[in-house]
């Protein structure tokens, strides 16, 4: 892999990085489309869990504990790898898929409307 952190990798080689981790193990016979989008809400719930019922600082806090810190990002790990490999599987490029989602969101939210508000798009 050329790059080795978020400056200098690809989605790309993240994709095959996963990719040959799983085929190594002979994975792949477990990984249907269910599977994997299961295993992102699973590994989403995992991440939110520690954050419930938390104020802002606390999950500040808690983000920049070594310990605690490096749990939250093997959760987050998670869900990125379960993100890359549902979208490796089933040949979904996955900045193409965000740069449309992104133009889709773009004419939801005008910067005019959506500006510092969280109103759903709906209700703008």
């Amino acid at each position: 892999m050329t790059g080795t952190d978020d400056r200098t990798a690809t989605v790309d080689e993240l994709k095959k990085m996963v990719q040959g981790f799983c085929e190594e193990r002979d994975w792949d016979q477990f990984h249907d489309p269910k599977e994997l989008a299961i295993g992102i809400v699973t590994e989403a719930a995992e991440l939110l869990e520690p954050f419930r019922f938390q104020t802002p600082e606390r999950c500040r806090e808690m983000l920049a504990d070594p310990v605690r810190g490096a749990h939250l990002r093997g959760e987050l790990a998670d869900v990125l790898y379960f993100t890359l490999r549902f979208a490796q599987l089933n040949g979904i490029d996955l900045t193409a898929a965000l740069t449309v989602k992104l133009a889709e969101d773009a004419a939801h939210y005008p910067v005019d409307k959506a500006r510092g508000c969280r109103a759903k798009y709906s209700d703008l």
